[in-house]
């Protein structure tokens, strides 16, 4: 079980870190399908799996070509800590609400669902959609609360979201959104394993899964940033959707099943 967890995480955290996407968004759907976690553990193991791999992947790209815009990336990570707090309010709040976690997952999925379906049509149409190109740090600010109250109660990350969101309003290529993406995770993930510390509210998992899960997130940043220097902007574009439709699928099995 172990090695499949790893796998699960290497794979999903390579992917990740190539996108933008930051692994969460494989790793949530996929462990909900197997069963072998809670709503709530891998939400949890996710967001740690999560930042191993942003911060992996920051360290192995830091001397990349391409470059974090911190006017950008800086106002949204700040924006998507303050989401971060909110979205896990409610994650907890409708947890209390529905007291059951086949139930929250279902939830989950079928709100996934819908943000990957919105991002899937923002792909396949953007050239359709001309980008804006923002400057103001205080809408920067707001859609990073955006993106940080959506990641943090989907436990996903927010990868795929962010990525679209900065294409849209910021005018950045797919590689560049990417790796600012990676960044607004990595803070973000950060903060929410910090006050889910302080607040007591990290769930009973089992050591050796944590450590598993984090090793692949490593792995996969690593190798994950290796790959996005050998490929282009439109690879990392054509993977992207790739994923989204992949997800999507997974997803709307998953909530069939929490529903039937």
């Amino acid at each position: 079980m172990s090695f499949l967890i790893f796998a699960v995480c290497l794979c999903a955290s390579c992917i990740g870190a190539v996108v933008g996407a930051g692994g969460g968004v494989i790793i949530k759907p996929v462990m909900d399908t197997l069963g072998i976690f809670t709503a709530t553990e891998i939400s949890f193991l996710s967001g740690c799996t999560v930042f191993a791999m942003s911060l992996s992947s920051l360290i192995r790209g830091r001397k990349s070509e391409v470059k974090l815009e911190p006017a950008v990336s800086v106002p949204i990570a700040i924006g998507s800590v303050f989401g971060g707090l909110a979205g896990k309010g409610i994650f907890d709040l409708i947890k209390q609400a529905f007291g059951s976690e086949t139930l929250l997952g279902g939830i989950q999925s079928v709100a996934m669902t819908g943000v990957l379906l919105v991002v899937l049509t923002y792909l396949l149409f953007k050239s359709r959609l001309p980008s804006k190109n923002v400057k103001s740090k205080l809408a920067a600010l707001l859609i990073g609360i955006v993106l940080g109250m959506s990641s943090s109660f989907l436990g996903i990350g927010g990868g795929t979201l962010n990525v679209a969101m900065i294409l849209f309003f910021f005018s950045m290529d797919a590689k560049q959104a990417a790796k600012n993406s990676i960044f607004v995770i990595l803070c973000s993930q950060a903060a929410n394993i910090i006050f889910s510390a302080a607040a007591g509210n990290i769930p009973e998992i089992r050591l050796l899964h944590l450590v598993v899960m984090v090793a692949g997130g490593v792995s996969g940043g690593i190798i994950g940033s290796g790959i996005s220097k050998k490929i282009n902007s439109q690879k990392v574009e054509y993977m992207l959707i790739a994923l989204v439709l992949a997800v999507i699928a997974i997803t709307v099995r998953n909530a069939v099943s929490a529903f039937a």
